[in-house]
């Protein structure tokens, strides 16, 4: 089955099976290795990327499910890895083994789209379907806080205004 759909903000076209895992699309036919396959059955959140704006497990969303829809992936937050989230994530030094990583940034992009200043309880809910086997959870967290703050903080080019609901739209970042 032929299916056309954009991948951050480009272009796509496949050719495989109608069931085929958009996982599968994005690592072994797109080349996009941010998405991780953990448990297969939409548990972990290792495989969360964005489809029109809203989180999804890619390991259970079939390929002809994303028709014409904006898929964003880890890669596509920035190209420079200059993305608030990806910034607290360094600076606060989340990872451990980064197994996960990119599914939780993922979740908590999603989760800062539509409460920039979120509470513990907003992280908590939002981040519940995530999994990390290295218990990274209180950084994670506190990177969300970080990253809320630095989006206000920031004042980006291009008429952005440094408000963070602007910093963690869903629109793939630009790449010239």
């Amino acid at each position: 089955m032929k299916v056309n759909f954009r991948v951050n903000g480009k272009p796509a076209s496949v050719d495989v099976a109608a069931d085929t895992p958009l996982l599968w699309v994005l690592r072994d036919v797109l080349d996009l290795k941010g998405a991780k396959f953990g448990c297969g059955v939409a548990q972990c959140g290792a495989c969360t990327v964005h489809l029109n704006g809203e989180p999804a497990r890619s390991c259970i969303t079939p390929v002809s499910r994303i028709q014409g829809m904006e898929v964003t992936t880890i890669e596509g937050l920035s190209p420079d890895g200059s993305h608030p989230l990806q910034r607290a994530w360094e600076e606060l030094d989340v990872p451990q083994c980064g197994y996960c990583q990119a599914g939780q940034i993922m979740s908590a992009a999603a989760l800062l789209a539509k409460h920039p200043r979120p509470t513990d309880a907003d992280i908590d809910a939002a981040m519940e379907g995530n999994l990390c086997r290295c218990a990274t959870y209180l950084r994670i967290r506190q990177a969300i806080h970080r990253a809320a703050a630095l989006a206000a903080d920031d004042a980006l080019p291009g008429g952005r205004t440094g408000r963070p609901e602007e910093h963690f739209s869903a629109r793939p970042a630009r790449v010239s």
